[in-house]
């Protein structure tokens, strides 16, 4: 049984959480709402009275959070100055890869051992232990970080080094809201036609239109049960979330490569956030392909 300290409880944290309380270890818990940590208790995990007192004494710290400045202000103010030194710490927010090897430089510096993990698969992958994992860290840690990781995994790629997982992880979303995307308009584009939704998903989930996006994480109701579109869009993986990390993604390329597809679908979802969808699955981009459909239409 190791001694772990989680430190962000949110929709995603949560579930993590809980997937170690579940596999026999102790799990000290820190969010700053105290609703999310009154709901870890709940799942069987121990409420600590700050982040450093999660930290203090832990085998293992997992951080997730909302963005970078949060993982540089935990890092700065509770996980280097309360950790025990060898202690692993394994960030799994979704952040840019120069803020994960600046926290990895600061964690080594202090005697820690430092991975960034950020993860794929949503809510209820978090909840049954599913997630898929990016792990950048040295290689000589990585039997330790998927040792510690391997209660929330389905699987754990080992990226290289610092940075690397974070790198992963934004090209993979960026490839995920592209796709959603073109599943998205081509429902649209088939609703126009008459074809029926049921009728065009068994031809492009049999054909090369097949993936991930239109046969796990269906964009609209009917085809696939347990996707967010037969849940009125309650998510999964929130619109917001999926901007966070396309704007991640025009950020890291900026200058740098050409993506025009990234950067169209950023300006969509940006729509779609500005429009309401902020808390709304990244799936129900849907609606808003429909409604600019329904407008050139009248026009």
């Amino acid at each position: 049984m190791s001694h772990i300290a989680f430190i962000g409880l949110g929709n995603m944290g949560a579930g993590m959480a809980a997937r170690q309380v579940g596999a026999g270890h102790r799990v000290l818990a820190f969010d700053l709402n105290p609703v999310a940590l009154a709901a870890a208790v709940n799942a069987g995990c121990l409420a600590a009275e700050s982040a450093a007192h999660a930290v203090t004494g832990a085998d293992v710290i997992i951080t997730m959070l909302p963005a970078g400045a949060h993982v540089h202000e935990v890092y700065a103010h509770a996980v280097v100055p309360f950790a025990t030194q060898g202690a692993l710490a394994i960030d799994c927010s979704t952040i840019d890869p120069a803020d994960a090897r600046s926290v990895a430089t600061m964690a080594g510096d202090a005697g820690l051992r430092a991975a960034d993990a950020p993860v794929s698969g949503g809510t209820a992958a978090a909840s049954a232990g599913t997630l898929a994992f990016m792990v950048g860290c040295d290689d000589g840690d990585f039997g330790a970080v998927e040792q510690a990781l391997s209660p929330m995994a389905r699987a754990i790629v080992h990226t290289g080094a610092s940075g690397s997982g974070q790198a992963a992880k934004i090209c993979n979303n960026m490839l995920l809201a592209i796709s959603m995307i073109g599943v998205s308009e081509a429902f649209v584009l088939a609703d126009h036609l008459g074809l029926d939704r049921q009728k065009f998903f068994d031809v492009a989930s049999q054909s090369s239109g097949q993936c991930w996006s239109l046969t796990s994480y269906c964009p609209v109701p009917g085809p696939v049960p347990d996707s967010p579109a037969n849940r009125d869009y309650a998510p999964g993986f929130a619109g917001a979330m999926m901007l966070k990390d396309l704007k991640l993604a025009a950020s890291a390329g900026a200058g740098v490569v050409a993506n025009p597809l990234g950067q169209e679908a950023l300006r969509l979802y940006q729509a779609f956030v500005d429009g309401g969808g902020a808390d709304t699955d990244f799936s129900g981009i849907v609606s808003l392909l429909s409604a600019a459909s329904g407008r050139a239409k009248a026009g």
